[in-house]
């Protein structure tokens, strides 16, 4: 561990947020390719906070959040269009009955 100045107790840093579950949730149930970025940022993080490189940790968190809640804001926009490309296609279908 290591150890601030001349303080004898050693560092109590917490390690970032991962984003590792979110991230392949997202792509599992999202954006694919999104998501996957994701997951390589969110892998990086324990590792590289536990090696002393707190903010490279940080740094990869905080992308792998943003490429995580990109992905799932980028589905959410496709559904809303899906579902009102098939609202318009009910509405101005002609009915021949």
């Amino acid at each position: 561990m290591e150890y601030i100045g001349n303080n004898s107790a050693p560092e109590t840093r917490r390690p970032p947020k991962t984003w590792l579950a979110e991230s392949i949730l997202a792509t599992i149930f999202c954006c694919l390719p999104f998501g996957v970025v994701g997951i390589v940022y969110a892998s990086g993080v324990e590792s590289a906070f536990y090696a002393g490189r707190y903010d490279e940790a940080e740094h990869k968190s905080r992308l792998a959040k943003r490429w995580t809640l990109w992905g799932v804001a980028i589905a959410a926009v496709c559904v809303v269009l899906y579902l009102l490309g098939l609202l318009a296609v009910f509405l101005f279908t002609p009915n021949y009955s």
